[in-house]
């Protein structure tokens, strides 16, 4: 009997150092991957800045009166407001899922919604990082509703409009604000007053 137990404790401690040490790997994993993107997250952090600072330099040109400035344009059916440790945790997991800024998630979330998760614009979009229902669908977003998913998906997107305009914040922006066809029919940030200030509050907010 005494042999049994201690075969049977000797698995048990197995089993148990198997795991612990598999938990480490993961953690040690995980925090190579976090120090492999901290050079990436400073690269984009300097471009926003870089490009931030060529949007003030414009900012006489693309001035326009208030009555057509950016402004959110949605309506928020009443609904649980994301508690800020959540929401922070929840754009923290998706910057981390795609490589991204949280900061960026997070002012584009705030220009899209004011961080309501059931916004509803008057074009159709939907959920907190206001997502067309053919954006959706192409996103595989099943609740436009759920915050999580919302920046999950958001966020994919932002990650696929920062490649296709290698890096540049603002033209990726302006085409998560306008379209891409818009972006490159103009070459650049299209002549749209909502997304040339939907791109200056962006990215003055960033600088902050």
């Amino acid at each position: 009997m005494k042999q049994v137990c201690l075969i049977a404790d000797r698995t048990s401690v197995t089993w148990w150092l198997a795991l612990f040490l598999m938990q480490q790997n993961a953690k040690t994993q995980a925090d190579r991957v976090r120090m492999a993107m901290a050079d990436s997250l400073a690269q984009q952090r300097a471009s926003v800045a870089r490009q931030a600072e060529v949007i003030r330099a414009h900012a006489t040109v693309w001035t326009v009166p208030d009555s057509v400035m950016y402004r959110p344009d949605f309506t928020a059916p009443d609904c649980p407001q994301v508690p800020k440790i959540e929401l922070s945790r929840m754009i923290d997991d998706a910057a981390y899922n795609q490589g991204l800024d949280p900061s960026l998630i997070r002012e584009v979330a705030r220009q899209e919604s004011g961080f309501h998760p059931c916004a509803v614009s008057w074009k159709g979009a939907e959920g907190l990082m206001q997502l067309m229902p053919a954006t959706q669908v192409g996103l595989g977003v099943s609740n436009p509703f759920d915050a999580q998913e919302s920046l999950e998906a958001g966020s994919k997107l932002l990650k696929s409009l920062l490649d296709r305009y290698h890096g540049d914040v603002s033209l990726a922006l302006s085409a998560y604000n306008a379209g891409a066809g818009a972006v490159d029919r103009a070459g650049g940030i299209p002549a749209i007053p909502e997304t040339q200030n939907y791109v200056v509050d962006i990215l003055s907010r960033l600088l902050q």
